[in-house]
């Protein structure tokens, strides 16, 4: 099996949030802010490696009747570990955050690694697959906040980008300016991947 290429594809070709279109909700609440983006996608980055590698070492332990409940236990656990960890040296991210780090419990994406690549391969396997699919969500959660607050706050990083003049676009501070924007970036995304596709197959025939 190609390492490299089981890293890489969660980042680009398997994007889960522009390609897979799996846990979408934070980028539509708490993608506002820098900040905030990069928070969530680190915590579903360590969340993700941190699950896949446990459910790779215990997967021939789990009963196949009660695999779901034993992922979302050892998914659960991870996140009250992340969350004590905010709360005790991050409280205002913690706070922002609020009620989406509860709901990581359940992203989708997480379960998917464990069951589809954590729960059939060896731990090098699924360490890799967890780490490219983190980075890719947690890019993913950087591009729509960098593009939201910049339009909706005229800012970035909370510093102040175009003076007092400017007129943010309000919209993009609201879920309905997030989910705009995440399909125009899905579609970007998905022209890229069929070109480099395109280009592939042509060098291919013309090799």
């Amino acid at each position: 099996m190609n390492l490299w290429k089981v890293f890489t594809r969660g980042i680009i070709e398997e994007n889960p949030y522009f390609v897979l279109a799996l846990s979408l909700c934070p980028g539509l609440a708490v993608t506002t802010s820098v900040m905030n983006g990069l928070t969530m996608g680190l915590t579903v980055w360590f969340v993700i490696t941190s699950n896949n590698v446990v459910v790779s070492i215990i997967r021939k332990l789990i009963n196949k009747k009660v695999r779901v409940p034993v992922y979302i236990t050892c998914i659960a656990t991870i996140v009250t570990c992340v969350q004590l960890f905010l709360q005790a040296y991050a409280p205002d991210l913690y706070k922002a955050l609020g009620v989406y780090l509860d709901l990581v419990v359940v992203f989708a994406i997480i379960l998917a690694r464990a069951e589809s690549v954590a729960s059939k391969n060896g731990i090098v396997v699924s360490f890799l697959d967890g780490m490219g699919m983190g980075i890719g969500f947690t890019i993913a959660m950087i591009v729509i906040s960098v593009i939201r607050e910049i339009l909706g706050n005229g800012t970035l990083l909370g510093i102040s980008l175009f003076g007092p003049s400017f007129q943010p676009a309000l919209i993009m501070a609201l879920p309905p300016g997030a989910f705009m924007l995440i399909g125009f970036l899905m579609a970007g995304l998905k022209m890229w991947n069929e070109s480099r596709e395109k280009a592939k197959q042509l060098k291919g025939s013309e090799g």
